[in-house]
C-alpha cells in the first residue's frame, strides 16, 4: 500500500479512484464502470473526468454511490500544457489510483509519468482512425507513458497489441462479464417473421449502413424484420438510407433505451455489423439471451461465440453478412440450437462475478 493509501485508510475514508474517460456517453466502458461501481458500493470513492464533457452515462449509476464528476480545464491540442495542469490536479486530489481509459486519456498518463499515484490503464479498443493499423506516434506515446502502468484489456487481440506492439510489461487480460440473470432466455415462440435485432450506439464505426444493405439483400420475400435499438449521430442518415432502400415498415428504429434486455427478448437473431470492436458487450448480452449471432469478424467476436456459431462470423462485406442472416432466417431450428450453445458458453465463461473480482484486485494494486 502506498503512503497516500495508508493515509486514506488511517483517516477512515474509503480509497479514492480517479477515472478519466474521453467521454462518459453511454458505451461499453462507461456501462461497465457503472456496474463495477455498484458492485464496489461504499468500499471506494470515485471521481470521474469526461474529457468531452458528455455525462450521459451518469444516469445509469446506482443511487447512493460516492461518485463525483469533476471538470478539469484543458485545451484541445495543447498536450503538454494539459498534462502539466492534470499533474497539478493529481498532486492536489491525491487519488489512491488513477484509472485511464483508451487513447483519449493519454495526457493523464503523461501527467503521471513521474508517478504521483498508482496507474491502471484500461484499453477497450480503438476509434475508426486505428481500426486497420496502429498509428506510429500513438504507439510510441503509449510505449513511453504507459510503461509504469498496470494494463487491463478485455480481449485477446488487445493483449497481443499491448504486449507485442506497445511492448508494455504488465498486461492483464480480463474478459468482460455481464449479469446473466438480466438476460434470461425466455423461450420465445417463433412468429410469422423472424426479428433480426441489433443494440448499438448509432456511430460511424458500427457501420449500421452495412446491416441495412445486408438486410435489403435478403429481399422482400424473406420473412424477416429488422429492429435497430439505440441512438446516436448516424440516426438521421440511417433512416434516410432505409427509406432509399425501400425497407419501409420492415425496419424499426427504437431510439435510446435503458432497458436493452427487454429488446433482446423480442429478437430471434442478433446482428453486429461493426468495422471495429474488441469484446462487445452487446454480443455477450445476445449470447446470454440465447440468440444466434450474425457478425462481422472483428476483434474477439469469433472466439467469444460458441463453435456452432462460427459459420455466421463473416468478412466485413454486405453480401457476406446477408448470407449469414439468410442462413439463420432460413433455418429456425438451427438458429435456436446455435442460440442455446451461445447461452451455455456465456454461462460458463462470462459471468460478471469474475470480472468484478479482477477489477477490484487491480484497483487495490493486486494481481497486475
Amino acid at each position: 500500500m502506498s503512503e497516500d493509501a495508508c493515509g486514506t485508510a488511517m483517516s477512515g475514508q474509503a480509497p479514492l479512484a480517479l477515472h478519466v474517460f474521453s467521454t462518459f456517453a453511454v458505451g461499453g466502458p462507461q456501462v461497465r464502470f457503472t456496474d463495477i461501481a455498484a458492485h464496489l458500493g461504499d468500499t471506494w470513492r470515485h471521481q470521474v473526468v469526461a474529457m468531452d464533457g458528455d455525462l450521459a452515462c451518469r444516469a445509469r449509476l446506482a443511487p447512493g454511490l460516492n461518485v463525483d464528476f469533476v471538470d478539469i480545464a484543458h485545451r484541445k491540442g495543447a498536450m503538454l500544457a494539459n498534462a502539466r495542469g492534470f499533474r497539478r490536479y493529481l498532486q492536489t486530489a491525491r487519488p489512491d489510483v488513477l484509472v485511464t481509459y483508451n487513447w483519449g486519456s493519454i495526457e493523464w498518463a503523461m501527467a503521471n509519468f513521474l508517478p504521483v499515484t498508482r496507474h491502471l490503464h484500461i484499453a477497450d479498443g480503438f476509434g475508426p482512425e486505428e481500426r486497420a493499423t496502429q498509428l506510429p506516434r500513438r504507439v510510441w506515446l503509449r510505449r513511453i507513458f504507459l510503461r509504469h502502468a498496470d494494463i487491463l484489456v478485455p480481449s485477446l487481440t488487445l493483449r497481443a497489441i499491448a504486449t507485442d506492439i506497445w511492448r508494455l510489461p504488465r498486461v492483464r487480460y480480463v474478459p468482460n462479464g455481464i449479469d446473466l440473470a438480466r438476460f434470461t432466455d425466455l423461450g420465445r415462440q417463433p412468429g410469422d417473421a423472424a426479428v433480426i435485432g441489433t443494440v448499438a450506439a448509432l456511430r460511424a464505426e458500427k457501420n449500421l449502413a452495412r446491416l441495412l444493405r445486408a438486410f435489403h439483400l435478403l429481399g422482400d420475400a424473406s420473412p424477416a424484420r429488422l429492429m435497430i435499438v439505440g441512438d446516436g449521430p448516424e440516426r438521421a442518415h440511417l433512416q434516410l438510407l432505409a427509406a432509399e432502400l425501400g425497407l419501409g415498415a420492415r425496419v424499426v428504429f427504437t431510439g435510446h433505451t435503458d432497458r436493452a434486455q427487454e429488446y433482446y427478448q423480442q429478437f430471434d437473431i442478433f446482428a453486429l455489423s461493426s468495422e471495429t470492436e474488441q469484446m462487445p458487450l452487446s454480443v455477450l448480452e445476445a449470447m446470454a439471451s440465447g440468440l444466434p449471432v450474425a457478425a462481422t469478424d472483428v476483434g474477439d467476436v469469433r472466439a467469444m461465440l460458441a463453435d456452432a456459431n462460427a459459420d455466421c462470423v463473416v468478412a466485413q462485406d454486405d453480401a457476406a453478412l446477408a448470407a449469414a442472416l439468410r442462413l439463420l432466417v432460413g433455418n429456425p431450428a438451427r438458429a435456436r440450437a446455435i442460440g442455446a450453445a451461445n447461452r451455455a458458453k456465456a454461462q460458463r465463461d462470462y459471468d460478471q462475478a469474475v470480472m468484478f473480482a479482477a477489477h477490484a484486485a487491480l484497483l487495490r494494486g493486486v494481481g497486475g
